[in-house]
């Protein structure tokens, strides 16, 4: 089958590679009803992240499942599955209290783009839905796989309730899906931090109340000004730079919560100022199998649209320009098709 491989950076490639087996008995090969690129992937692609030798890309699925484990209990062929970025048991200390992202077995998805993909631990890492899902609807399940989880969990790590307001730091695809997020929590104001009109545009379709264009000192004046100097009850970081997670920090009144899902590059703190500033913190890798079967549910419901992130669909083939639109901030997230 032809699948999606890094080289280097900005060396993408879409190659001929062996059809996905079943290797350990608690796998599933699943046969993907589409997959996307995220804005994690972007890190070794401009050179940010280390790579040892090519990469199998892809960690963002859904589609239906082809073959199972011996072991495999709770998904069977046949059915329509949403599986998280995170492999996870969901059975372990960690997986009960809710950080499947922390289990002792955990892996990283990988090698998803692509048109089929062998899912480890199965039965704790796949969903299933009742029945299959029609074609307009796999835009938004996708979403849950990754995106939209994380950002709902920046939204639930900043603890945001019904009646508060809410900073978004970062305009992609998981600070839009911060705002859906807490649009759907209840948050009463939601300020989205951007710069660009086509992302502002989502952010305010996904439920933004105010758009700041400002950064920097400029940006947490902004927030001050906008929130009459008290700032905001939630934050989402979603940069991963140590501009935005100051913005954050600055932006956070004493005693609010900043969820941040930015994975850190070049992150620093001052434990000193932390100590005075008073603000909660919790973040890390999303744990998305928590999240799941309420999301599924929630788009299955008509309840929410994730799938409007996605600006530019692709064929896999094409996916070398699916990077490099991303990238070049041409698009926010792209869909490939398989």
């Amino acid at each position: 089958m032809l699948a999606t491989l890094m080289y280097g950076p900005g060396d993408v490639r879409c190659e001929q590679v062996d059809d996905p087996k079943i290797l350990k008995p608690t796998d599933a090969i699943i046969k993907l009803s589409a997959t996307c690129i995220c804005g994690s992937d972007l890190w070794p692609y401009r050179g940010l992240q280390p790579i040892d030798g090519r990469a199998h890309m892809g960690h963002e699925y859904c589609g239906v499942v082809m073959e199972v484990g011996r072991e495999v209990t709770t998904v069977r062929p046949g059915q329509f599955v949403v599986g998280s970025f995170c492999i996870s048991d969901n059975t372990c200390p960690h997986c009960r209290f809710g950080f499947h992202s922390s289990c002792v077995q955990r892996e990283f998805m990988s090698g998803a783009q692509a048109p089929y993909a062998r899912v480890p631990l199965a039965d704790g890492t796949l969903v299933a839905t009742a029945e299959h899902p029609s074609p307009d609807l796999i835009p938004d399940l996708l979403a849950t796989s990754d995106v939209l989880g994380t950002g709902w969990y920046a939204a639930d790590a900043a603890n945001v309730r019904e009646g508060t307001t809410v900073v978004v730091v970062g305009d992609g695809a998981v600070g839009l899906m911060g705002v859906l997020s807490a649009k759907a929590m209840g948050a009463e104001r939601i300020i989205a931090m951007s710069r660009h009109e086509t992302r502002q545009r989502l952010a305010i379709e996904f439920g933004a109340t105010d758009i700041v264009a400002e950064r920097g000192e400029a940006g947490i004046a902004r927030i001050k000004e906008l929130t009459r100097g008290v700032g905001a009850d939630s934050v989402l970081e979603c940069v991963g730079m140590q501009e935005s997670m100051t913005q954050a920090i600055e932006c956070t009144r004493p005693g609010g919560s900043i969820g941040y899902v930015g994975v850190p590059h070049g992150v620093t703190f001052d434990g000193q100022a932390m100590f005075f500033a008073q603000r909660r913190m919790l973040g890390g890798p999303a744990p998305v199998r928590r999240f799941l079967p309420d999301l599924i549910d929630r788009v299955l419901a008509g309840k929410i649209k994730p799938g409007k992130v996605f600006d530019l669909t692709l064929p896999l083939s094409d996916v070398a320009e699916g990077y490099r639109a991303m990238d070049d901030r041409r698009a926010i997230k792209t869909m490939i098709t398989v």
